[in-house]
């Protein structure tokens, strides 16, 4: 089969992180893929065996993801989202895909509404029609009015074969963020985790016994890093970590590291989920791929989740995982110094949790319903 992936990332990786972890399960098992990227570019993200399209990227203003940016800082005007329309519509010409994805969308990313449907139409109107997928992850942004779901059911039963759900269902189905319509509910499909393979220890023991902090591949996170390098103090016998993403890494760790911490600061880096098996204990946002990371690992974790604005998907998801072993849930707001080094000590001494409870295998699911349903086309 060819698969087109179409995702963007607009603050954090985590949307990209899935759709590649999507497209190399896809490539393992002998398909061709093309991961069409809207965001910035990650570079610390994994793509071989892939066609990689990097689109004129965007990335939001902040939390307000109706405000997006170019690479240059400026509002995005109409060329530039032209520009995009015109790449996706080519890549699709170009491949004649017999799978396509959408990442998110039309759960969310309204504001690319008119590249998603450009996509979606030009799809459609192909003299043999690809199958047309939508990718979620286990929790939504629950619409903020009633007609955004009702929206988003009148694209999905226009376009859409059926709705790929990354999530356990025996731990979080779609309804508890987002309304689920008969119509929807027919099209749902729970693949399970989308994760990588586990990962192994690092072969040079990086992290262990310390206290690892990250807010993923994004430019979010500074509140966590500056109580974490206070919390850094108050336990100087044990070896604190802050892995720091985003464009503009070095300049935040520059000016973290003039605080004069005793916390090791340095830019996020690929071997960290090798290094989670080691570490005494995390503290993190709530991010999909960062709480697959920690339930593989096994990893004690302060989960610290992002809430800015009137995000809740990370506080619905935090809140799931909290009545399990060696996890401890922070509101931003209640976020202190001597909190966090209270929750750490008391994570490192808590029953280790097990790491067999869920599927994970969700990756592999997502292959073989889409050559399912591709088969049946044919």
């Amino acid at each position: 089969m060819k698969v087109l992936i179409a995702v963007t990332h607009l603050l954090g990786t985590g949307h990209l992180s899935r759709a590649l972890t999507l497209g190399r399960a896809f490539a393992a098992s002998g398909h061709q893929v093309c991961v069409a990227s809207g965001g910035f570019p990650a570079p610390q993200l994994r793509h071989e065996g892939l066609d990689l399209l990097q689109l004129p990227p965007l990335r939001s203003d902040g939390v307000d993801f109706t405000r997006l940016l170019t690479s240059e800082g400026t509002v995005a005007d109409e060329g530039y989202h032209t520009a995009r329309q015109d790449a996706l519509r080519h890549a699709l010409a170009e491949m004649q895909p017999d799978v396509l994805i959408t990442e998110l969308y039309p759960f969310g990313r309204r504001s690319l509404k008119a590249e998603f449907l450009a996509l979606l139409q030009a799809a459609h109107a192909l003299p043999r029609r690809p199958v047309v997928l939508a990718s979620v992850r286990d929790i939504l942004a629950p619409p903020s009015k009633p007609k955004k779901a009702i929206e988003a059911d009148a694209v999905i039963a226009e376009f859409y074969d059926a709705v790929l759900v990354h999530s356990d269902p025996a731990a979080t189905r779609l309804d508890i963020s987002w309304p689920v319509s008969d119509m929807l509910a027919d099209k749902l499909r729970y693949t399970g985790y989308v994760a990588p393979p586990a990962a192994d220890p690092h072969p040079e023991q990086t992290g262990a016994s310390e206290v690892l902090v990250s807010a993923g591949g994004g430019s979010v996170g500074d509140a966590l890093y500056e109580t974490a390098l206070e919390a850094a103090r108050l336990m100087p016998d044990t070896r604190w970590r802050l892995l720091v993403g985003g464009s503009d890494a070095s300049d935040r760790i520059a000016r973290f590291q003039a605080k004069g911490s005793p916390a090791l600061i340095e830019a996020a880096r690929p071997d960290f989920r090798q290094m989670l098996r080691h570490a005494a204990a995390s503290v993190s946002m709530c991010g999909y791929n960062t709480a697959l990371d920690l339930l593989q690992a096994g990893t004690p974790a302060v989960l610290v989740p992002f809430d800015a604005g009137k995000e809740v998907e990370q506080s619905l998801r935090a809140g799931s995982l909290a009545p399990l072993d060696g996890i401890d849930v922070v509101k931003t707001a209640d976020l202190t110094p001597e909190g966090l080094a209270q929750a750490v000590r008391g994570l490192i001494a808590a029953p280790a949790r097990a790491t067999d409870s869920f599927r994970f295998d969700g990756a592999a699911r997502t292959v073989e319903i889409a050559a399912e349903l591709a088969e049946k086309r044919a």
